[in-house]
């Protein structure tokens, strides 16, 4: 059977055990709850704390609000829970891909094209997770690292969504065709519809940056461009409602 390559998750900017700090209640059981993540300390308010099962060997500090409030990003709603944690390692794509070939998987890969919002990265990851995709996978240099604002986002798919950074987008597009990945880079000035190019095959959904789209060699390493067939009134939808609604359209394809 075909091995692929591994391509391994460059660092980005966190360096492993450099620490990262995660708040909200999902984030933070999402955490406690993958046997990957090194959860270092928690900090959070009495009645919060008592409500959690945790494992002994993690340092325990109890903070009112405001002290919360002080370790996070501004304004950000912690829920009464912050804890320091280590990036998750990084993710072959190869090795991912061979695991969907090994099991006769079906599930799609969300691959995202210069998009930095860290809000929106949360997004798709949540809605990445409600409907079983494989993986997202981005360009080291054109996403951001792990962090509370993504963790917030996402919701705990952080935890659940494997999130494979590779060093060069159209490499990685050339080896998921080889996996039999039909890649369908979404835009919005053609005439075909996503509905039209879905016919039961492994799919890729390559999605631009809402500013500057897909860039030119990532959409030539695209098998078919398609658009989602929204109102003409609407200009575009946000990256990470155009993934939600994408994955839909992937997993009711059919019925």
């Amino acid at each position: 059977m075909r091995q692929f390559s591994r391509h391994r998750r460059p660092s980005g900017g966190n360096q492993r055990g450099q620490a990262i700090r995660f708040w909200g209640r999902h984030a933070v059981l999402a955490a406690l709850a993958n046997p990957e993540r090194t959860v270092k300390r928690i900090w959070g308010t009495r009645e919060a704390l008592g409500q959690l099962d945790l494992p002994p060997v993690i340092p325990i500090s109890y903070a009112d609000v405001a002290d919360l409030a002080r370790l996070v990003a501004r304004d950000a709603p912690h829920q009464g829970l912050v804890i320091e944690v280590d990036p998750l390692e990084g993710i072959h794509l190869g090795d991912l891909l061979q695991e969907e070939v090994d099991a006769g998987s079906k599930r799609p890969l969300i691959i995202l094209d210069q998009v930095t919002d860290p809000h929106n990265i949360g997004a798709v990851l949540r809605s990445a997770a409600a409907f079983d995709a494989a993986a997202i996978i981005t360009q080291d240099r054109h996403s951001p690292p792990e962090s509370g604002v993504i963790a917030r986002s996402a919701s705990g798919a952080l935890e659940s969504v494997p999130w494979v950074r590779v060093v060069n987008l159209s490499r990685a597009l050339e080896e998921i065709a080889e996996a039999q990945y039909w890649r369908i880079g979404l835009m919005g000035d053609t005439e075909t519809t996503l509905g039209q190019t879905l016919d039961g095959s492994k799919v890729a959904l390559v999605l631009g940056s809402e500013g500057d789209g897909m860039r030119h060699n990532v959409m030539e390493h695209c098998d078919v461009l398609a658009r989602l067939p929204i109102s003409p009134r609407m200009e575009s939808l946000n990256i990470s409602n155009a993934a939600a609604i994408a994955l839909y359209a992937v997993a009711t394809a059919g019925q």
